[in-house]
């Protein structure tokens, strides 16, 4: 997993620090972007999944299609 972990987001030297959220073998990103993510209620499409019907994630998604 490491090998997928975008160069601008490794570490000057050693290994990624956890946590680094993936999604099979492709980089999703680390607690900073998940927290960005969860701030602006993209967690499903940060996720890489489709928003249920009713969450907040959904209605904004809704009032930017429209």
């Amino acid at each position: 997993m490491r090998e997928n972990v975008p160069e601008d987001r490794r570490p000057a030297s050693g290994n990624p620090l956890p946590p680094r959220l993936f999604n099979d073998s492709r980089y999703l990103g680390d607690y900073e972007a998940f927290f960005e993510a969860r701030e602006n209620n993209a967690v499903y499409a940060f996720l890489g999944l489709t928003a249920p019907p009713g969450s907040k994630e959904a209605e904004a998604l809704a009032k930017q299609q429209a």
